[in-house]
């Protein structure tokens, strides 16, 4: 049984019909990426997967559990978390305080004390600036914030949704190295990327989405060997 498996999901806004039977499977350990072009679901599949946005058919199973029921902070609290593209980090609370919000469903002071002093340890920057505000941080540092701020539930599955955007390019190979990390560490990842190359790079497996549906999926060192995901996703002709 995989971590996640999401088996022919349709999405609707409105009468819009965002994904059009999606199948995915997650498992323990890896790291999986969502390749696409902008507006091809990518996001709106980690919105259903995390209870923010509710299937009109198919299903959404996390160790075999229907999640379809559950509202969103009590999807958090079974281990799926998400890090949303643009960061949204509580920009007039400090840093400190913002990863004590990505706690808010755990009552396990000990234990919010040891993945405090975690994130700290993977974002050293975070702990210089632990009583800073967060509206006042570079980009890259709010990145890692939002980033802290979800392994601070404790996520046994971490939703990624394009945690390079907007970084310059020294800034996003180490979030990447970070990201490996933490699923070094035990973390299962999906991973929403615009960045193809850099996705494919640290990933295990990937699908490519294109208009709502899976277009292709393999293990990452067949996706970048792909003459189509090559053209269209890696600038390689």
């Amino acid at each position: 049984m995989a971590m996640l498996e999401v088996e022919n999901i349709h999405v609707y806004y409105g009468n819009i019909h965002a994904l059009k039977g999606i199948s995915l499977t997650v498992e323990e350990g890896e790291i999986v990426t969502l390749i696409g072009a902008n507006g091809a679901g990518k996001s709106t599949t980690l919105f259903t997967i995390s209870g923010l946005l509710k299937p009109r058919e198919g299903t959404v199973r996390l160790e075999g559990e229907d999640l379809r029921s559950y509202p969103a902070h009590e999807i958090v609290a079974k281990g799926v978390c998400q890090v949303p593209e643009g960061r949204r980090i509580f920009t007039r609370l400090t840093v400190l305080e913002n990863l004590e919000m990505g706690a808010f469903t755990r009552t396990d002071r000990a234990g919010i004390n040891r993945d405090l002093e975690r994130v700290f340890k993977l974002f050293p920057r975070l702990e210089e600036r632990r009583n800073q505000v967060g509206g006042t941080l570079s980009g890259g540092e709010q990145q890692m914030l939002a980033i802290g701020r979800a392994l601070m539930a404790r996520p046994r599955l971490l939703l990624l949704d394009e945690p390079s955007m907007g970084l310059a390019p020294m800034l996003v190979e180490g979030i990447f190295e970070t990201i490996q990390d933490i699923n070094r560490e035990g973390t299962t990842v999906l991973l929403v990327e615009q960045n193809a190359q850099m996705a494919l790079q640290v990933a295990h497996r990937g699908y490519v989405l294109e208009t709502g549906q899976i277009a292709l999926s393999d293990t990452a060192a067949n996706l970048r060997q792909n003459e189509m995901v090559q053209k269209v996703y890696l600038g390689i002709t």
